[in-house]
């Protein structure tokens, strides 16, 4: 790929408008008041199947209408790889058809020509979003006429850079796509591994115990069977043979709106837990002056942090990235010695479905479930020994390792992608004609 320079219209690009991709379609609804004009062979579609896709292409519809029910209404039959946009309320999302429906009159939409490339015009009319509601009106909800969508002006390329284009943008969708479903079948594996870690532990060998292999190296407890080695007692004992403690984070009347400042030291709250981890991407901070006010509330390296408040499943192993940070309001902390209890071990069991299972049937609060230090106390966990808890945490860890990479490599390609959708739709990056294949895998 070439750069160019920024430029109104790029060389060997030209201003049309979007009446120039092709036939503007709009759509229609047949009436309810006729059933021979539903459930046929037709699919028809409504703005909000758009808006759930997770992907561009439409293949099916919840509704559908009989040839009766197109001919008596405003709706036309799109053919295949046709565009559909959302022009009432929710402007602006498109969609591909991948076989031949009709929409309602929340949409206009666009038969391609032969000198538009379907892809290519998918992507380009997601950025026109900004266009569209600019022009739209409305008072009950804006919508943007047939007539003016038409008129909306753009810079193109001829067909063949129009697929080039196309081409790229969707080869980088699959491998966001395929990233995405790795990522979601890594986490489901990683979840039927805890099940096994939490309920069966591991052996001297580091291999998960069978019950049904080995039964004698199992017991039964009040918590179904168990390990032998292992103990069932409530959370506050162990504690207390691990000098621990809990402790709730500052109130409101302690740390106020005024004291958040850009920079300083971050605050843990809630909403910055996230799947066993501490996140940065909306942490807020507070002044030195204040986090030293506060100097009890700070957090050390193998202290747990949790929720207090909304999603009780919130819990993460605070590590050095985290030493001197702030529990903030709307959290608890729990400190101990790592003696007999591993907080990793007790993150994950506390994320088990018996650990939340607990917290829901004991949390209080009508609106809005809470945690308290109580609660946390009475929870009830059949405890391995201290160097199983370690082989435990060692064995999730390289299971939430293969997670975080994919989920690395999955940022990575979102940030390509939006950086260049911009200059690719625009020609501020040219594509050459002969596109090496290798530049796409």
């Amino acid at each position: 790929m070439t750069t160019v320079a920024t430029q109104s219209v790029p060389t060997g690009w030209e201003e049309i408008r979007v009446a120039n991709l092709g036939e503007v379609v709009a759509g229609g609804t047949p009436t309810r008041n006729n059933s021979s004009y539903w459930n046929g062979d037709i699919p028809w579609a409504t703005p909000s199947e758009i808006t759930r896709l997770h992907c561009k292409y439409l293949s099916e519809t919840a509704e559908r209408i009989t040839a009766a029910g197109l001919a008596g209404s405003a709706a036309r039959l799109l053919p295949e790889k046709s565009i559909v946009v959302t022009t009432r309320a929710t402007l602006g999302e498109a969609a591909i058809t991948t076989c031949p429906l009709a929409t309602n009159q929340g949409f206009k939409n666009i038969v391609p020509n032969v000198s538009t490339d379907p892809l290519f015009t998918y992507y380009k009319i997601k950025t026109l979003r900004g266009e569209m509601e600019r022009l739209a009106s409305g008072t009950t909800f804006l919508e943007i006429s047939k007539a003016d969508f038409e008129e909306i002006s753009f810079s193109c390329p001829k067909l063949a850079e129009q697929e080039r284009i196309g081409l790229i943008l969707d080869t980088l969708d699959t491998s966001i796509e395929q990233t995405e479903a790795l990522t979601a079948k890594l986490k489901q594996v990683r979840a039927g591994l805890l099940h096994d870690l939490m309920t069966r532990g591991v052996d001297e060998n580091g291999e998960v115990r069978d019950p049904f292999v080995h039964p004698s190296a199992f017991k039964d407890s009040a918590m179904g069977k168990i390990p032998i080695s292992w103990s069932v007692e409530k959370l506050g004992e162990r504690l207390a043979r691990c000098r621990g403690h809990i402790q709730t984070g500052p109130f409101g009347s302690q740390l106020h709106a005024s004291d958040y400042v850009a920079g300083g030291v971050p605050v843990v709250m809630p909403q910055d837990i996230d799947e066993g981890a501490v996140t940065l991407a909306n942490i807020a901070c507070t002044s030195y002056a204040k986090a030293n006010e506060l100097s009890r509330h700070k957090l050390k390296p193998a202290d747990l942090i949790f929720s207090r408040r909304g999603d009780l499943g919130r819990c993460a192993v605070v590590g050095a990235r985290e030493s001197g940070w702030l529990c903030g309001t709307g959290c608890l902390l729990m400190r101990f010695e790592q003696t007999k209890l591993m907080a990793g071990w007790l993150s994950l069991a506390y994320q088990h479905d018996s650990g939340q299972r607990q917290i829901a049937a004991r949390a209080v609060g009508t609106t809005m479930a809470n945690l308290n230090t109580d609660l946390l106390n009475h929870l009830v966990f059949a405890f391995p020994p201290i160097e199983e808890q370690e082989m435990v945490v060692s064995v999730a860890a390289e299971a939430g390792k293969r997670i975080a990479a994919a989920r690395d490599e999955l940022a990575k390609l979102k940030m390509l992608r939006a950086g260049l959708t911009d200059d690719l739709l625009t020609g501020i990056v040219r594509v050459p004609e002969a596109l090496d294949e290798r530049e796409l895998a």
